[in-house]
């Protein structure tokens, strides 16, 4: 299945972040397009989806107007990303990131600079970055791990376990771009979905319903349900997505490519810290 399921209007679009308390009200698809990777649009502050609640009229828009991207365009926009890291103005404290007082990585290895993309499935602006840090994640280098970390803004919220049951029996690769199609695109999945119904679509991807519905309950599942929680309030997380360096930088950023361009910048930066023997 094709995981690029944004248009590239979409990733320069004026993008607010999904908070945890309310549903979105921008129209995002209506949103004008940013033109020049020098000036990227504003991300204003935007309240957004509330796992439990019904999906807002912003995801609506999204996927009534969103037809497919391509490969190609998703590369074209982390390439941009990269060079813009290279050539710009290094990143600035409290406007490009916020460093996190005694912040850790979610899950720290000696040598490796760890990126985490707190996410929701719920969240409309969270599945029109997917097809662009896909794209991203895919061209690091070896010395970063890339992570993906559902956002746990609610225990009624049945998605965090079910992704760490996908991820635990190696499953996450079917199921994890087809389930922000079904929530946002085909409308097949609600925000407040129940276990079994969850189990039912991924079971559709091809995934072992009954391995997974096994996985979900687990003791490790929940362990990792809470240590999700935990780094979320350590970091300072309340809205998705957001992207944490090495659990040392929350970064902020005026677009999607902005965010990009700051977290290649903050890798650099922790590399050198790395190579002059500052350790993780």
């Amino acid at each position: 299945m094709n995981k690029l399921l944004f248009a590239p209007l979409l990733l320069t679009v004026l993008l607010a972040a999904c908070s945890r308390d309310e549903a979105p009200a921008t129209d995002i698809a209506a949103a004008p397009a940013t033109t020049e990777a020098s000036s990227p649009a504003a991300i204003p502050d935007e309240p957004a989806l509330d796992p439990s609640a019904p999906a807002a009229a912003a995801t609506d828009d999204v996927a009534a107007t969103a037809p497919a991207a391509t490969a190609p365009a998703a590369d074209a926009a982390v390439a941009a990303a990269s060079q813009a890291a290279v050539q710009g103005p290094g990143p600035v404290a409290g406007t490009d990131y916020v460093e996190i007082t005694g912040g850790q990585p979610f899950a720290p290895l000696a040598g490796k600079i760890e990126v985490v993309e707190v996410f929701a499935y719920s969240c409309g602006h969270c599945a029109a970055f997917d097809p662009l840090i896909t794209a991203w994640k895919n061209k690091l280098p070896g010395d970063v791990r890339f992570n993906y970390l559902p956002a746990v803004f609610s225990d009624q919220d049945n998605f965090p376990k079910a992704f760490f049951a996908a991820e635990a029996i190696g499953a996450l690769d079917k199921v994890h771009a087809s389930t922000f199609k079904a929530m946002h695109i085909d409308r097949s999945l609600r925000p407040n979905a129940s276990s079994d119904d969850i189990i039912k679509f991924m079971a559709k991807q091809g995934v072992d319903g009954a391995q997974l519905k096994g996985t979900m309950d687990s003791f490790a599942v929940n362990a990792k349900v809470g240590r999700a929680k935990q780094f979320a309030v350590r970091s300072g997380i309340d809205s998705t997505p957001t992207v944490v360096v090495n659990g040392k930088y929350r970064v902020r950023g005026r677009s999607l490519e902005d965010v990009l361009r700051i977290t290649d910048q903050l890798i650099a930066r922790e590399r050198a810290t790395m190579q002059a023997g500052g350790g993780n």
